[in-house]
């Protein structure tokens, strides 16, 4: 059975449905068309699932470590209770308020949006078959081969070729919807690659195990 992997884009998602080698992008407009795709054994997406209410989450800062010079990619996740607002002044009184002092970066808020509707959408009770993922964690720590930033020559060169041992890259980049950019359609793809060893039971996570107010773990998996 298929497998897909998910990065969001613009507000909405870059997916890539994986079935063998067989690899397809998609564009699908929201949380809940992520989750309506048929037939998916294993949905992993780049976006915080479990919330902690109160503090920093423990995988957020072993991802960090394990990626070292790169764990500037990961964004230290806001705590559930700044989900309640759009505002940004607003959302860093949340957070200095619920962690007893750490404020909100301007890049985990941008996310926020994103991460209130997939809060939504997975609903209760949480869904197993859907689990986070971060693509960096694929591909250096997991594919491997992968060294300089996603942005670079290098860096897409590297990530293209890491991909190119598992999945069928090339061809879905060449059929992907009209402007999804080469960074998001990527990183959905290494998503998808994580997806696959979840479903295989293959893959490796970091987190200390524990579970959101919602019951979803709070665990980041590749």
């Amino acid at each position: 059975m298929a497998v897909l992997g998910v990065d969001g884009w613009r507000g909405a998602w870059v997916g890539a449905l994986l079935d063998g080698r067989s690899v397809r992008l998609l564009h699908l407009r929201d949380a809940e068309a992520v989750l309506a795709v048929p037939d998916v054994e294993v949905v992993a997406i780049d976006m915080p699932i479990g919330l902690s209410d109160d503090g920093p989450r423990v995988c957020d800062q072993e991802a960090k470590a394990l990626l070292g010079s790169a764990g500037s990619s990961v964004f230290a996740s806001p705590v559930r209770p700044v989900l309640a607002t759009d505002d940004y002044a607003e959302g860093r009184r949340i957070s200095v308020a619920a962690t007893g002092g750490t404020s909100l970066s301007a890049q985990a808020f941008q996310l926020v949006p994103s991460i209130r509707a997939l809060d939504d959408a997975l609903g209760e009770p949480p869904a197993d078959h859907v689990v986070e993922v971060h693509p960096e964690l694929a591909f250096r720590v997991g594919l491997g081969g992968v060294s300089d930033p996603k942005g670079t020559a290098r860096g897409a060169a590297q990530r293209l070729a890491a991909l190119r041992a598992v999945m069928d890259v090339e061809e879905a980049m060449l059929a992907a919807p009209p402007r999804v950019p080469a960074v998001d359609a990527l990183d959905a793809c290494a998503a998808a690659w994580s997806a696959r060893r979840v479903a295989d039971g293959t893959n490796a996570c970091v987190g200390d195990g524990a579970l959101d107010a919602r019951a979803r773990p709070m665990r980041i998996c590749w």
